[in-house]
């Protein structure tokens, strides 16, 4: 039995084994001075081209804001993107480069904002982010988008948001929302597994414990429609991370439930977002597929 097959359990924690295999900043220690900086820069290039309707107010919180890139395209699907940050930092300006290709290929993007650690509990935060995907269902004729074709996608700490709003019942949300909302979803780097980061500096800012940490889980969390995953992760992440898509598609995926896989070469946990901006790589043609009802 190989590291990556080798089962999770809580008992064989340390903060020596889990702390390099979390810690993605600290294996990237140009993210400052390199990788965010051209993602600053080139955010702004597009919101300075784009016709996006920034800072749009989807609740009274002082971050319940989204930033909305149309298509241009009648009825077009709309991409929700919740961002990384381990729930403690983070902006949706920093990724509006994320925006550019899908909204050149007919689909219209939405980057929202919510509350960050230690200021809430992470377990505060997924029923903001319901709430922010209901307010875009209920406005997205209005912002250009359908209200029928609405995809989530998130990055690392989004991506576990995404996976919990996977396994969301939206008629308990509002009760003119139907209960099956999402049509597809898109975990990137994603964290399915939050006890591992119990024996991390990662926690330092969350305070989770044992019982927070299991009920946030997207891993004890099943997908409640049978909307089709593409769980995408880099080559040269770390083997646990890795290994946490791995475990979340064995589990949940069935005859119904498409979950697929698609490890993207040479990346690590922040160059995978270049892949995925990237129009012609391999990575956003896959997601463009999910999203277009096409075999990935």
């Amino acid at each position: 039995m190989n590291h990556r097959q080798k089962k999770m359990t809580q008992s064989a924690y340390t903060f020596e084994e889990m702390e390099p295999q979390y810690n993605f900043r600290a294996r990237r220690p140009d993210y400052g001075s390199v990788v965010e900086p051209d993602w600053v820069s080139r955010s702004e290039r597009f919101r300075t081209r784009g016709s996006g309707r920034l800072d749009l107010r989807y609740g009274p919180g002082e971050r319940d804001r989204l930033d909305f890139f149309p298509s241009q395209v009648a009825d077009s699907p709309i991409v929700i993107f919740f961002h990384g940050g381990y729930w403690q930092r983070g902006d949706k300006s920093l990724y509006s480069f994320l925006a550019e290709p899908f909204v050149k290929n007919g689909i219209s993007v939405a980057l929202v904002n919510y509350m960050l650690c230690p200021d809430v509990r992470v377990s505060d935060i997924v029923p903001q982010a319901q709430r922010a995907v209901a307010w875009i269902h209920d406005k997205a004729l209005e912002l250009g988008g359908s209200p029928d074709k609405l995809y989530i996608m998130g990055h690392s700490a989004g991506g576990h948001i995404t996976a919990m709003l996977m396994s969301t019942d939206w008629s308990k949300v509002a009760a003119h929302l139907p209960r099956k909302l999402i049509k597809g979803g898109i975990p990137i780097s994603a964290l399915f597994d939050l006890v591992p980061l119990l024996y991390t500096s990662i926690n330092n800012g969350l305070n989770m414990d044992a019982a927070e940490a299991i009920a946030q889980s997207p891993i004890h969390h099943p997908p409640l429609s049978d909307a089709p995953m593409l769980l995408v992760y880099g080559g040269a992440e770390t083997e646990h991370l890795k290994r946490q898509s791995e475990d979340y598609a064995s589990r949940f995926t069935t005859e119904n439930l498409a979950i697929k896989q698609y490890e993207v070469p040479g990346c690590d946990h922040f160059d995978v977002l270049n892949a995925l901006s990237t129009e012609d790589s391999e990575c956003f043609t896959r997601l463009l597929a999910l999203i277009n009802a096409e075999p990935a």
